[in-house]
């Protein structure tokens, strides 16, 4: 299944690159650093680079990074542009098929959160049991 630019709804951040190409294969609406679909993000793009770009698709961008929340001069990309973000999250790294795993097992949660939240800013973190919004 390959992903349809009239579709997309996700983008997958470097930090989860693995997830993002399992995800491409099996959804139309998920695209991830370096897609075709989105060439102003190639690999290696800087976050306050990738940023704006996905934001201004309107996309929902899944991560594990876990500092994009911290850095100050993310956080404010991410307030300035409304991101809304899913974040893998974990007090350990987790491998790609544990955390595609814990994804796919919140998948529902995590429709039902872009149908009820709206626009962003927004960050909510994956966790084994549930999604639990962050303060951003």
């Amino acid at each position: 299944m390959a992903a349809e630019l009239q579709s997309l709804r996700f983008f997958v951040d470097e930090s989860a690159l693995g997830i993002g190409k399992v995800l491409t294969m099996a959804r139309r609406d998920v695209i991830h650093t370096g897609h075709a679909l989105i060439p102003q993000v190639p690999l290696g793009a800087l976050d306050p680079n990738w940023i704006p770009a996905v934001a201004a698709r309107g996309l929902t961008v899944i991560a594990r990074d876990r500092h994009i929340r911290t850095k100050p001069g993310e956080l404010a990309l991410l307030r300035a542009h409304g991101l809304r973000v899913f974040w893998i999250a974990g007090k350990r790294d987790l491998s790609t098929w544990d955390s595609l795993a814990r994804l796919v097992r919140r998948w529902n949660d995590i429709e039902r959160i872009l149908a009820t939240r709206g626009a962003g800013p927004w960050f909510f973190s994956v966790n084994d049991h549930k999604l639990t919004e962050l303060a951003v």
